[in-house]
């Protein structure tokens, strides 16, 4: 566990906050919890059609299989030797159209998953959008000694390069080669034509990890050490999760203690405590 000074934001920040003029500061807060109800409905929403979508697929698979087994039953009776017969013939017609109402039935069934699929990536669109719009009204209000914060993935960790390039050179030198080392990998980070990257695992769990066998993370390793080389792994499996195609950082709203994104109900509730524990300390 922190100080508290390490998890609460510091009382001049939330004054700031909490001194808005009243309607302003409830518009802030109406904003905030309409975002986070909109978020969960639209969850909601994108659990349903996910699960819609996997019935759609069982009973597409189901009907697949009956087409599959009418084709084979006409085409047995196409090569037998009551192929003339009256009784044959009617069976026969009555089974091609229960085929032409099964594959109608199957082309159906595929524009609706069509149009089930492309409402879920809009509804994934939409939350994402949402989180954005949190994370640009909440930058003021989070800042180094909050718990909750916003943090550019994909972004290095400065800290071991500096502590590096300090045990290496002395007085300014060490600031100048720190600045350099950290934007000639930040550059490093970008460029599309580098992929240190392996697949390790098999089937649905196969996954992508960092290759420490890449010679260029050898050679860092070897020249910088192994917390330069920690930071600079880690930025690269938060551009490969976050941001694969554009190689550059993203913002998004982070829980440092424990390490992983925070949820919209999760600031909303931090911020509220803390609002409220200024306001118990002025009035005590």
């Amino acid at each position: 566990m922190g100080s508290s000074s390490e998890s609460e934001v510091s009382e001049s920040e939330i004054a700031d906050y909490s001194e808005k003029p009243s309607l302003e500061q409830k518009r802030t807060d109406d904003r905030v919890l309409t975002l986070v109800e909109e978020h969960k409905r639209k969850k909601e929403e994108a659990l349903e059609k996910i699960r819609q979508l996997e019935k759609e697929l069982n009973d597409k698979q189901k009907l697949q299989m009956q087409i599959q087994e009418l084709k084979g039953k006409l085409q047995v009776m196409k090569h037998g030797e009551d192929e003339d017969d009256e009784d044959v013939k009617k069976e026969m017609k009555k089974m091609n159209d229960e085929l032409d109402e099964k594959c109608s039935e199957l082309q159906d069934m595929e524009d609706t998953n069509s149009a089930l699929m492309i409402k879920e990536r809009q509804s994934n669109d939409e939350i994402q959008e949402a989180r954005q719009e949190l994370i640009a009204g909440l930058i003021g209000m989070l800042n180094d000694r909050t718990n909750i914060r916003i943090k550019r993935l994909g972004e290095l960790d400065e800290k071991p390069f500096l502590k590096a390039c300090n045990k290496r050179f002395k007085g300014e030198e060490a600031g100048v080669q720190y600045a350099m080392l950290c934007s000639n990998w930040q550059e490093n980070l970008k460029n599309s034509n580098w992929h240190p990257l392996k697949r390790v695992g098999t089937e649905d769990k196969m996954k992508e990890v960092v290759d420490e066998e890449d010679e260029q993370l050898k050679n860092l390793k070897e020249e910088w050490g192994e917390e330069v080389l920690e930071a600079v792994k880690t930025a690269l499996e938060e551009l490969n999760e976050h941001n694969p195609s554009g190689g550059y950082s993203v913002p998004a709203l982070w829980n440092f203690k424990e390490k992983r994104k925070a949820t919209l109900k999760e600031v909303v509730e931090y911020m509220t405590v803390q609002i409220k524990n200024l306001k118990r300390k002025r009035k005590g």
